[in-house]
């Protein structure tokens, strides 16, 4: 028999989940192992006070554990402000499956995930994210009915893409209403990083709008792609932040307003479809705000997916979901409105608000 001794200077360097940065006093993690499919995943339930804590699955390559279980913190939190500041009765969850989409994604392993959903009873309710299709949600569905995003033919509102797009379309138009004086883009420098399936759709509408739209993505096939379909002009250069335009629209992945690009940042606007798009939340927010950059927080503008997966539980229709999504435009403006009213950045005030009726809800649930 053997046994592993941890001295007690190994223990320091091993943060526990409680210790990490991005714990945000989450509710639950649940860590799903299973090995004859080959799942590892995580489950992040940040808040349930205003109702299930819905968000949907990742499915990412992750250099490590620690990287997969920071992200799924990091999301679920966004995921309860989105649902808080957009009026819709959800909590804030997220979950990660560790692994390469591509090769190493089952319809056994997606099932067997959704047993595990299934195990939380109702707590979590799944939905599509990165890596994943709306495919993959009609067969989680196969095992729990706490699933969203499913096929319309299956009585599914269908991908939530196009209306994510929509609605992060609508925050960027408001953004350049507050800091141009207009809400036209036609002839505005966009660059769009990430054409993934909302990042494309992001790029018709730019393009109906007559915006001069410059695109860049990890894939050379979807930039040859996106570009045949929409004429737009494929970035070229090696350092796409320090190029000089009007409107930065980050679409993949987040963090890319960070300690090595926020100084190089040569946008007056940034509005994109990306989760988490700072870094540090209050200093890089604070920094923009002191360069005269516009943030449209990413938590509010790129809430349509939710909106339209919300359909599904509260059963409206396609007319709803577009009232909703339009709205974000008068929800962005008021909030850019009040951070320069109270002279705190635009993520502070969106984050007030969100707060704000999670405090009164929990208020009247003790009562």
């Amino acid at each position: 028999m053997t046994s592993e001794i941890i001295n007690s200077k190994d223990l320091k360097k091993m943060d526990p989940v409680f210790g990490q940065h991005s714990f945000d006093d989450h509710e639950q993690i649940v860590f799903c192992n299973d090995k004859d499919t080959g799942l590892k995943a995580i489950i992040g339930i940040h808040n349930t006070v205003l109702g299930p804590a819905l968000g949907g699955t990742r499915m990412w390559n992750y250099a490590n554990e620690w990287e997969a279980l920071n992200d799924v913190l990091r999301l679920s939190r966004g995921m309860t402000f989105k649902s808080a500041i957009t009026g819709l009765n959800l909590g804030g969850g997220k979950a990660v499956i560790i692994g390469d989409a591509k090769t190493q994604k089952t319809p056994e392993l997606m099932r067997r995930f959704g047993e595990f959903v299934h195990s939380l009873g109702g707590r979590y309710i799944t939905a599509e994210d990165v890596g994943m299709t709306t495919g993959d949600m009609d067969t989680v569905r196969e095992v729990t009915p706490y699933v969203t995003g499913i096929s319309e033919n299956k009585g599914g509102a269908g991908n939530p893409s196009p209306i994510t797009a929509y609605g992060v379309f609508m925050g960027m138009k408001a953004a350049a209403q507050f800091q141009f004086g207009s809400d036209i883009l036609e002839d505005k420098n966009v660059f769009v990083q990430g054409i993934g399936n909302v990042g494309e759709a992001l790029v018709e509408h730019l393009v109906n709008e007559g915006a001069n739209v410059t695109i860049d993505d990890i894939s050379q096939e979807r930039l040859e792609e996106v570009q045949s379909k929409y004429g737009v002009t494929i970035y070229g250069g090696n350092d796409i932040y320090s190029e000089n335009m009007d409107i930065y629209a980050p679409c993949a992945l987040g963090a890319t307003v960070n300690d090595d690009t926020i100084y190089k940042l040569n946008a007056k606007i940034i509005a994109g479809a990306a989760n988490n798009q700072l870094a540090e939340e209050n200093r890089h927010g604070k920094i923009l705000q002191e360069r005269g950059i516009v943030y449209a927080p990413d938590f509010l503008i790129n809430a349509g997916g939710i909106i339209n997966v919300y359909a599904e539980l509260e059963d409206y229709g396609r007319q709803e979901i577009m009232r909703k999504t339009e709205n974000i435009y008068n929800t962005t403006l008021e909030i850019l409105d009040n951070a320069k009213l109270n002279n705190v950045t635009a993520h502070t005030a969106a984050l007030n608000i969100a707060k704000a009726r999670i405090e009164t809800r929990k208020r009247e649930n003790s009562k």
